[in-house]
């Protein structure tokens, strides 16, 4: 089977540095799975490593793309037993391509009740949102989160509530979302609404925040001394300063709590994570084909977008 991928030889615009490319796969390791791959999603994570912003630790080129699920179609001995099952590609080759070899003892098995559309994006948006809430925990506070409209901060807000949020408000910019955010028991405030912001601000006891730039400089002025604020994203592409040595920031990525999880910890993470992802709200699904990618980058940046961009890879 040829394998295509998306690849990138240097850092710029996604758009204009990813090219298709087709080739043999190599032979398979002896402690790696090959998975047949099925879906990947577009995500921020996936696209702001091609324009360059952590070029300190990419070596070029690379085939793009962090998470995604697939078939196992060839193991060795010890793995025979994921042969022909759904698996999670991940913390191998980047996903953006018809084949991905990962370390078999990383593979992560898909339940049943796990659609794919569903386990294709069940990497980044809720790992983070897990890992967040374990290490900063939302119990008994009123919790406030921007960006909210997102898959992750949805994820955010459902699963701080169940964790005892005593409040939870998502900051949004497009009205498309409100209806869902209530739905999901979240306040949505839109982002111009700058007396509402400040009112939930100043009583904020922990902030999630995915946008950096002004609105997060404007919370961290009138959040208490007392709270949190996490910051895991900069959707805003803009930094963000802080004028007083408090509120105290946190910096968050999921890569910082990996390397000290083992094998046994790793799959317990999933093993933890599913039956959450499976009763909680997601975004539907929109499917792209791989000669179809540029349509899918275009959608991912649409304003009020609802539907998560799939990329289908083995069609």
């Amino acid at each position: 089977m040829t394998n295509r991928a998306l690849a990138y030889r240097s850092f710029g615009q996604p758009e204009e540095v990813l090219h298709l490319e087709a080739g043999e796969k190599g032979e398979l390791a002896a402690d790696a799975v090959r998975v047949t791959m099925r879906y990947s999603p577009v995500n921020a994570s996936d696209l702001i490593p091609i324009t360059g912003a952590y070029q300190h630790r990419i070596t070029l080129p690379q085939i793009a793309g962090y998470e995604g699920m697939g078939i196992v179609t060839d193991a060795p001995a010890a793995y025979r037993h994921l042969l022909g099952r759904r698996v999670l590609a991940l913390r191998g080759e980047g996903t953006w391509q018809s084949q991905v070899d990962i370390p078999a003892a990383l593979a992560i098995p898909v339940p049943d009740n796990i659609d794919d559309r569903l386990a294709a994006r069940g990497y980044i948006n809720p790992l983070a949102a897990k890992l967040m809430l374990e290490h900063f925990s939302p119990a008994c506070k009123d919790i406030l989160i921007t960006a909210a409209g997102s898959e992750c901060a949805m994820l955010l807000g459902q699963w701080a509530l169940r964790a005892g949020a005593r409040s939870v408000t998502g900051i949004h910019r497009s009205p498309v979302h409100a209806l869902k955010l209530e739905q999901c028991g979240i306040t949505p405030v839109q982002e111009q609404e700058s007396e509402a912001i400040g009112y939930y601000a100043a009583r904020a006891g922990v902030v999630y925040d995915a946008t950096g730039g002004r609105l997060a400089e404007k919370i961290l002025e009138l959040m208490p001394l007392t709270a949190l604020f996490i910051s895991y994203g900069l959707l805003s592409g803009e930094v963000f300063r802080a004028k007083h040595h408090l509120p105290k920031i946190h910096w968050f990525h999921v890569r910082q709590y990996l390397a000290a999880v083992g094998i046994h910890g790793w799959q317990q993470m999933f093993r933890d994570l599913w039956p959450l992802l499976a009763e909680s709200y997601a975004h539907d699904a929109r499917i792209f084909t791989l000669d179809e990618w540029k349509a899918a980058l275009e959608t991912y940046r649409t304003a009020g977008r609802t539907a998560k961009p799939l990329i289908e890879l083995a069609c």
